[in-house]
């Protein structure tokens, strides 16, 4: 086997291929959310103080990294499927290793966190997009609001499957 003469022993291409997909999706998804609500976000208040506008200018911002996200999610999920194998000799290890248990917590952590993604984007962000057009500018404060916090909880939510990530290649 190619490098074993230097003690090492490579991984199948394909398992390297489909660690990098999943490594560089993360970064995409993760890195571009918190860009979104830690940049995008507080600048566009230097862009316009007409809420409206504002407003409107995040949400085309945020429609285009949602296309993005989408296609992002799925090939994490599939990615994330396929590496799971590395850590499961069979799927009764999921309930019954320490492996399995953490990635258990961390599929679990992912399926929340796209249950609140999507239903925080298809509740609130449709409305904030009206009440923006509309000029019903309380109505868009307390809906913003009310979504700021669903989005910190998102927030909250990767960076604790980022934590199962690095765990899951922690040696036990």
């Amino acid at each position: 086997m190619e490098g074993a003469e230097f003690g090492v022993i490579l991984p199948p291409a394909l398992d390297v291929i489909m660690l990098w997909v999943h490594l560089l999706s993360a970064v995409i998804f993760v890195g571009g959310s918190f860009f979104m609500w830690l940049v995008v976000v507080p600048s566009s208040r230097l862009i316009t103080s007409d809420e409206s506008e504002r407003t409107q200018i995040v949400g085309k911002i945020a429609k285009r990294f949602g296309r993005i996200t989408n296609v992002v999610l799925v090939v994490l999920i599939v990615s994330g499927l396929y590496n799971a194998m590395w850590y499961l000799p069979s799927p009764a290890a999921l309930f019954d290793t320490y492996t399995g248990n953490l990635l258990l917590v961390k599929m679990v952590l992912v399926a929340a966190l796209l249950l609140l993604i999507y239903s925080n984007n298809l509740y609130f962000g449709k409305k904030i997009v009206r009440f923006a057009r509309e000029k019903k500018l309380k109505e868009l404060e307390a809906t913003r609001r009310q979504s700021r916090m669903v989005s910190a909880v998102n927030m909250a939510l990767m960076l604790l499957i980022l934590l199962f990530a690095v765990l899951l290649q922690m040696p036990v």
